[in-house]
């Protein structure tokens, strides 16, 4: 039924509410467990072995942890830039320099987000990057990744390949957000691999 009453839109409304109900079920220790096991594996990707400049986010309540992985990039001298919350839900982007350059910001009635608390550096400042790692709910084997459905995301996205800049695109989940089917629209870009607890998968 879904199909008439909205297509793609209202199966990624059901997809993200079924995501969102199982990780809900996830207790503080699986939550830290995944997150120690997503640093080491991210950190085996060539891509990120090769990066100067890393776009990355800073995860909160129970996405799958990244936090550990920020501090290993830091830690190899890699340039990380995490994303700010704009009015419009556009993206500006500052740079991590630890955990104590992060500040709890509230936005409307929304969770509280940690951000850099520095300077600025603009929207394209993403263009700069050499990956982009990216939150979501779930991927599916064409590397169709399923966001939050903010949007923000999808104006990173737009503005990458508008600048003609082509990072590898990665995004971060548990092992049981591997899907068979995520729901497209046109405007949907693939990822180029997904970063998950045991293990790694490329598209092509």
């Amino acid at each position: 039924m879904s199909h008439l009453e909205g297509g793609p839109e209202s199966d990624k409304r059901m997809l993200r509410q079924r995501s969102l109900a199982v990780r809900n079920r996830l207790t503080p220790d699986d939550v830290r467990a995944a997150a120690g096991a997503l640093a080491e594996r991210a950190l085996e990707l060539a891509e990120l072995a090769h990066a100067r400049t890393v776009a990355a986010y800073v995860s909160v309540g129970i996405e799958p942890g990244t936090l550990a992985l920020l501090d290993a990039l830091r830690a190899r001298g890699v340039r990380v830039l995490l994303p700010v919350l704009l009015p419009d839900n556009d993206l500006d982007w500052g740079a991590y320099t630890g955990e104590g350059s992060l500040a709890r910001v509230r936005h409307g009635g929304k969770m509280a987000l940690l951000e850099p608390a520095g300077e600025r550096l603009g929207p394209d400042a993403v263009t700069a990057a050499d990956v982009v790692l990216l939150p979501g709910l779930a991927v599916d084997g064409r590397g169709m990744r399923l966001g939050r459905g903010g949007g923000s995301y999808d104006r990173v996205l737009a503005r990458l390949e508008d600048s003609g800049a082509r990072p590898s695109l990665v995004v971060l989940l548990y092992d049981a957000e591997v899907v068979e089917h995520v729901p497209a629209e046109a405007h949907d870009r693939p990822v180029h691999a997904v970063v998950t607890p045991s293990g790694t998968r490329r598209f092509t």
